[in-house]
């Protein structure tokens, strides 16, 4: 009988690497049947997909594009169609998924060893939701420095910034993906509006119509597909949830949900980290403001700060807060009227942030909704109202807009309404009415 023995030094050996031989194979095993069931998720994505607005550079660029937004605006689609335009044999991989808790940095390697098996070495990666991943930006920049295109897509401002700032510095551009627009909205809808429907009166009267859909439900893709409040709840839920409590390692949900509850209810508001406080029994305001920075990490609010020449009176100040989209408001808040006021005010907001804007809000004596600074000075001001047929709110409107123009020099600002357009001449500065509908498809 021949007698094996083994040295302490073997021992240590097998039972240091046969547990990682046997977990890298198993994780090899998921990941390739995760990359499989990715490629047909990606077909049945794309059916009834609404095409979204793609730039020339992000499919030339040789740097690493990154794509950022809330769940579910689009991203994903956006990625897919990035792929079929550019044509080229590519790796896929989606990494929000439950079974990859335990994907590691080191795990990385293995996904790469993955496609090669299944489909040979290519050198075009594409990778969504990415910044569930501690570590990724490590393995992008490898990949990068390697001569590869990537293509990132993620849902959390502060990892994004904090990981592009730190190992990404002049290797990537960046793509903000906001819900759908008023443009694409139509779309959806199978509407194309010519030059004329701007001017027949029945034409504008069907816009407008489509304009007040818009306004109540907002611009999720899926959403406005399914019109299902089970899986708007479901992804409300998911970004409390999942990308505001657990990534940040909180556990009092009944703080976080009523916060959230309170401002959907009040949104384009002003408020204070001490009112906030108060209102949902929070003692400190410095939690309050924790708490806002990491829902605003999700994208789902923003927070609009008064606009002055020292920085620490805009941070002192109360803020104004905005969210992503309409349809949070409508479903999520509480409402005991139509609220169009808002919801028109959010969505004049969320296209000045689409068009690139950086925004303030202007209160001296008066008050005007939206100034919008380039460089170091004011260059555009804007009003929002429903409608200016009374008196009273017709002369609060523009003695707003009247008092920016002056401070800030400017020759001409606009109201936005829902219906109503008009030329106005005040103190020798334009005034233009326009309709929000209209505005938005210019």
């Amino acid at each position: 009988m021949k007698v094996f023995e083994f040295s302490l030094a073997a021992f240590r050996y097998f039972s240091y690497f046969c547990p990682r031989i046997i977990k890298s194979g198993a994780m090899k095993e998921l990941l390739k049947r995760i990359i499989f069931e990715q490629q047909e998720n990606c077909r049945h994505l794309m059916q009834d997909a609404i095409p979204r607005h793609i730039e020339e550079e992000w499919l030339t660029t040789t740097e690493i594009l990154i794509i950022t937004g809330v769940r579910r605006c689009g991203k994903s689609v956006l990625l897919q169609q990035l792929r079929d335009k550019l044509e080229e044999k590519d790796f896929f991989f989606n990494f929000d998924d439950e079974r990859l808790v335990n994907f590691k940095l080191e795990d990385f390697a293995t996904l790469q060893e993955c496609f090669f098996e299944l489909f040979g070495e290519q050198h075009t990666y594409y990778f969504d939701e990415i910044q569930n991943i501690t570590g990724w930006e490590t393995f992008v920049r490898r990949l990068y420095n390697e001569g590869n295109k990537v293509v990132v897509t993620g849902s959390n401002a502060r990892m994004l910034s904090k990981e592009m700032g730190t190992h990404l510095t002049g290797r990537y551009i960046s793509v903000e993906v906001y819900p759908f627009s008023f443009a694409e909205y139509l779309q959806l809808e199978h509407i194309e509006p010519s030059q004329k429907d701007f001017y027949l009166m029945a034409s504008r009267s069907k816009l407008l119509g489509h304009f007040r859909d818009f306004l109540e439900r907002g611009g999720f893709p899926k959403y406005l597909q399914t019109g299902s409040v089970s899986y708007l709840s479901s992804l409300y839920e998911s970004i409390i949830f999942r990308d505001v409590m657990a990534r940040n390692g909180l556990t009092n949900d009944k703080e976080i949900k009523e916060l959230a509850f309170y401002l959907a209810s009040n949104a384009t508001k002003r408020v204070t980290y001490n009112s906030l406080g108060k209102i949902v029994g929070i003692r400190h305001p410095e939690t309050i403001k924790n708490y806002l920075e990491y829902i605003q990490q999700t994208y789902m609010i923003f927070q609009l700060l008064k606009y002055a020449p020292s920085v620490k009176t805009q941070m002192l100040s109360p803020k104004k807060v905005y969210f992503i989209d309409n349809a949070i408001i409508s479903r999520m808040g509480f409402n005991v009227t139509d609220n169009n006021g808002v919801k028109l005010e959010n969505a004049v907001f969320i296209e000045l942030l689409r068009r690139g804007c950086d925004l303030f809000y202007h209160a001296d004596k008066k008050e005007c909704d939206f100034v919008v600074r380039e460089g170091v000075r004011i260059t555009q001001a804007y009003q929002v109202t429903v409608k200016m047929d009374d008196e009273k709110t017709r002369k609060r409107e523009i003695e707003g807009l009247q008092e920016a123009m002056e401070i800030y020099d400017l020759s001409e600002g606009y109201i936005i309404t829902l219906n109503e357009k008009e030329e106005l001449t005040v103190d020798g500065k334009a005034v233009h009415i326009i309709p929000a509908w209209e505005w938005m498809l210019k």
